[in-house]
């Protein structure tokens, strides 16, 4: 009798063990341009560290949009926007932010993923647009920055902005050199300067009239 039963309950266990659902696995990416590390999945988040260009990351899980996903890198954990994060499958690079599906990343109800982050960064109300993504996103695996403007950015000018704050705009996205600020968002000229500028979702960037382009993200 004892037999009997001893070898139901293993049955039984090998029999749950095959059927259980797959635990979905972490993901080696990359970021494409130095990427904010926020605490929780939204641009209104503080900034924990930044994710340099080219950093390698684990991406953990997504919230279920897909648009931020929580990542380890180094030794800190946070958000990212996974649009400009890539990953590979099937040995071509891939951003995450469209290959979710094929990555098997694991998705976090948005409620559960801002408790994570309750405090945030003080942010009520809505965004006032979107960044319109720039050479970071425009090809799976581009390095952003490169030969960008940010390196002919007077230092004079970074410093005006710095000692210059203005209230944020928040902008659903993310804060990067290339993106463009849309057109209802109104930009600050800087005094003697080419440029100008804006906080934008609680981060400095310094940014070029001409086409609205982020040229200089000030840390």
């Amino acid at each position: 009798m004892f037999r009997t039963i001893a070898t139901s309950t293993a049955a039984a266990a090998l029999l749950a063990t095959m059927t259980a659902a797959p635990v979905a696995a972490a993901v080696d990416a990359n970021a494409t341009t130095d990427l904010n590390l926020r605490a929780g999945p939204g641009p209104q988040f503080e900034v924990v560290d930044v994710i340099a260009n080219e950093g390698a990351v684990t991406v953990e899980a997504c919230n279920e949009s897909g648009q931020w996903c929580r990542v380890s890198y180094e030794d800190q954990t946070g958000w990212a926007y996974s649009p400009y994060l890539t990953a590979t499958v099937k040995e071509e690079p891939v951003y995450v932010s469209e290959s979710l599906p094929e990555l098997e990343v694991d998705t976090v109800p948005d409620k559960e993923a801002e408790r994570d982050a309750a405090i945030g960064g003080g942010f009520v109300g809505s965004f006032a647009g979107a960044l319109i993504a720039g050479p970071a996103g425009a090809a799976v695996g581009a390095i952003a920055g490169g030969a960008t403007a940010s390196a002919s950015v007077p230092e004079k000018t970074v410093t005006y902005v710095k000692e210059n704050r203005i209230d944020p705009v928040y902008l659903e996205g993310e804060v990067v050199e290339g993106a463009v600020v849309p057109e209802e968002v109104e930009i600050v000229t800087i005094p003697d300067s080419d440029y100008a500028y804006l906080y934008v979702n609680g981060v400095p960037a310094v940014i070029d009239p001409a086409d609205r382009s982020i040229v200089r993200v000030v840390r």
